[in-house]
């Protein structure tokens, strides 16, 4: 017995020992969370710098990338940690807990992945991306030298949010590899025409990259004519007659043909397409056609750009910076928590982050902020339910989609269709900020702006809408639903 005792009280001790050893020794969260904060601010005055300079190594503009994602995902779990898991974890301290509340943190956390999260799994989540971004830059410092021997393109430092408006974000990589496809000449001469598919979902920029492609100089200077064309042109007699039209201008130059497809790309209609190109121009020709559709991937000869939506770390830098323009997060944190659960509402969309951004800036309040995520949250909660999806998602699909306002819960915003603009075309007076979060009730079926790019080709999206009011059974199902003076749906 006293043998067992012995032995129990030395392992007891053992243990006590290492525990106070690893305790006294391991870095705390907020030494950590400092580290972090430093090495973010290393890696973004990298990444100022690289956005300031036309940079043309493919290398180094995929080691840029690479630290890039890392700097995203690095700002979003310091965030998560700052205004989500601190953030809240303080207000359920100082609030007394109701059934609602409760629910409304569990959703938060949810929605940040937090769910099943300890203090622990943080801090280790904390050290782990400090780590990665800090071996990350000191492997780049040869990159960093070489830098200085690519001009700016930039006369004058820029802020960041005025960068991030004015050109095309988390593209830089796919920029220049379009580039020097352009800039590219062919290994041997032959009557096969160069083709670049570009290829993603609705909406996630393929005509943006284009577009910020054509307005690059080594572009203009490289090519005599661009010319654009539709799915609608290819059935018609369109093609040839602006090829031939290009002749007298390219006889000792070079054409670029821009190719938008909204659905499928017919055989017949591409083969009349590569026909009339190479009747009637130099076989300096390139093209570039954009679909949604993977089928087009077979026509390309040197491969094939796919563009994916953001990450959720990448959008959250997009959407902060933007929102607070020139101010700092972290001199108002109730605000940045509150921003960073709007922008997970939002599915990643760049049309509806772009539009929120510009509200929050323009009723930089609390308050109303927080009217506006109950919002989202409520409108999301419904589209699941409902249809299973998101409602952007609904949107890209030409869904119709149910919406709500903030003047009322029981109205509906319907929106039947949505299409873009080019900037010669007339757009709305009704803004769809003014209908969802103003004070604007059209009546009756009516056209409203959804945003309006900064950035060529400078599309404006435009969403064809209806305001509804539910039915009142709604409101009785609701009162049925309360027991004890608790909500239960």
């Amino acid at each position: 017995m006293e043998i067992f005792l012995s032995a129990a009280l030395g392992e007891l001790t053992n243990r006590s020992i290492n525990f106070f050893i690893s305790k006294l020794f391991r870095p705390q969260a907020l030494d950590v969370e400092d580290r972090l904060r430093w090495v973010l601010l290393q890696a973004r005055v990298i990444d100022d710098e690289a956005m300031g300079r036309n940079i043309t190594n493919q290398a180094m503009l995929q080691q840029l990338d690479m630290l890039r994602d890392s700097m995203y995902r690095g700002y979003f779990t310091l965030d998560s940690f700052r205004y989500q898991y601190r953030h809240d974890k303080e207000e359920l301290n100082d609030r007394p807990v109701s059934y609602y509340s409760l629910f409304s943190k569990i959703n938060y956390v949810k929605d940040l992945c937090f769910s099943s999260r300890t203090s622990t799994n943080i801090f280790e989540d904390l050290q782990k991306v400090h780590d990665n971004l800090r071996s990350m830059i000191v492997d780049l410092n040869e990159l960093i030298m070489f830098l200085n021997n690519y001009p700016r393109m930039y006369r004058q430092p820029y802020s960041m949010h005025l960068l991030l408006g004015n050109c095309m974000f988390g593209r830089q990589l796919e920029t220049e590899l379009v580039i020097n496809f352009l800039l590219g000449r062919k290994p041997h001469h032959g009557e096969e025409l160069e083709v670049l598919p570009i290829v993603g979902p609705g909406r996630v920029g393929k005509s943006t990259l284009v577009a910020h492609v054509c307005k690059d100089e080594r572009v203009r200077d490289r090519f005599s004519q661009i010319i654009f064309l539709s799915d609608h042109d290819l059935k018609s007699e369109k093609i040839s007659l602006l090829t031939e039209g290009c002749t007298m201008e390219c006889q000792n130059g070079r054409l670029l043909i821009i190719v938008e497809i909204a659905g499928d790309l017919t055989e017949e209609a591409w083969k009349q397409l590569c026909s009339a190109s190479k009747m009637h121009v130099a076989d300096s020709t390139k093209i570039i056609i954009t679909s949604r559709s993977d089928k087009i991937m077979k026509l390309g000869t040197t491969g094939v750009i796919t563009l994916k939506y953001l990450p959720k770390e990448a959008y959250w830098y997009f959407f902060k910076t933007l929102t607070f323009e020139g101010m700092d997060p972290e001199e108002h944190p109730r605000l940045a928590s509150l921003a960073m659960k709007i922008a997970m509402a939002q599915n990643r969309s760049l049309i509806v982050g772009n539009m929120d951004a510009c509200l929050l800036r323009d009723n930089f309040n609390h308050n109303f902020w927080l009217k506006v995520l109950a919002l989202k949250r409520r409108i999301n909660q419904k589209s699941f339910s409902e249809f299973g999806m998101h409602p952007s998602d609904l949107l890209d699909q030409s869904r119709q989609t149910h919406l709500g306002t903030l003047r009322s819960a029981s109205e509906t915003l319907m929106v039947y269709d949505q299409y873009r603009c080019s900037s010669e075309e007339e757009v709305p007076d009704i803004k769809m900020e003014d209908v969802v979060y103003g004070s604007v009730k059209p009546h009756g079926k009516f056209k409203a702006l959804a945003w309006r790019s900064r950035i060529p080709p400078y599309y404006s999206y435009v969403y064809v809408c209806e305001i509804r009011q539910e039915l009142k059974t709604s409101a009785a199902k609701r009162k049925r639903s309360m027991r004890n003076g608790i909500t239960l749906s």
